[in-house]
């Protein structure tokens, strides 16, 4: 079984990309990609709330992710954690309206303060329930390792970096098609 500490480690590594990639986003930071789509902002709102509600139901705490039927858990542990887990890659999915940002952070700056400060909250709830030997009891999964549930985060994360606009590759072709108007 791989220790907690590498998998938080290659969280923080995750929360350290994303922060790179908010970094290289202020000239866009607050216009999303396309429309219906999240701004820069609103992306880092949405991962820092998933981690702080995710160490939430982590510790045992009320969270406000969804709480599934217990019948439903082990269906989305298969069809959604586990293939997650394994293709190392989330599949294009909506999120709960709580974890559904109108905004985020006014700045890059606060955004990096936000995610660190989520990402401290979720790896103390991780340390804390590796130490307890307790798997996590996710309101959404189930019953899943807390090495498991640590991994699933990171995933998450590096997906929505993804997400954030490349400075190298111009304007999105909306923006194109605005300013030659």
């Amino acid at each position: 079984m791989v220790d907690v500490n590498v998998v938080l480690a290659a969280n923080r590594a995750a929360i350290d990309d994303l922060v790179a990639a908010v970094e290289r986003s202020e000239t866009s930071w607050t216009t999303p990609r396309a429309p219906g789509k999240w701004s820069p902002s609103q992306i880092v709102e949405h991962v820092a709330r998933t981690l702080e509600e995710s160490a939430n139901e982590v510790s045992g705490a009320p969270s406000k992710l969804p709480t599934l039927p217990m019948f439903l858990r082990p269906i989305l542990r298969a069809m959604l954690f586990n293939r997650v887990l394994k293709t190392n890659a989330f599949p294009r999915a909506r999120t709960s309206k709580s974890l559904n940002p109108a905004s985020g952070s006014a700045t890059p700056a606060e955004a990096r303060i936000r995610l660190e400060a989520a990402l401290a909250k979720f790896d103390q709830a991780c340390h804390a329930r590796g130490a307890s030997g307790q798997n996590v009891a996710s309101t959404v999964f189930g019953s899943v390792s807390v090495n498991d549930y640590a991994r699933f985060q990171e995933l998450h994360t590096r997906h929505h970096c993804k997400q954030m606009p490349d400075p190298t590759w111009g304007p999105p072709a909306s923006a194109v098609a605005v300013m030659t108007a």
